[in-house]
């Protein structure tokens, strides 16, 4: 899947449901997959929701980390 599908699904899913997968949440933060799971496992990175076994992001929760760091040297 390229990301132009992961962001077309995160702008359906954000006029839908408020959540977002790992994939969606990483396009609409314009950052990669692997840098966002890099910055949940180190604990610097946006607040997310365990459902049962899914990670779920909270678009409120993404506009505000990424105000909270905009300008900021990413640190791993």
């Amino acid at each position: 899947m390229d990301s132009s599908d992961d962001i077309e699904r995160a702008q359906r899913a954000k006029r839908g449901s408020p959540f977002l997968n790992t994939a969606q949440a990483a396009a609409y933060l314009g950052i990669s997959i692997r840098l966002l799971l890099t910055l949940r496992r180190n604990g610097g990175g946006p607040i997310f929701r365990r459902h049962c076994r899914f990670i779920q992001y909270h678009i409120d929760d993404l506009n505000a980390w990424s105000e909270a760091n905009s300008g900021r040297a990413f640190r791993p």
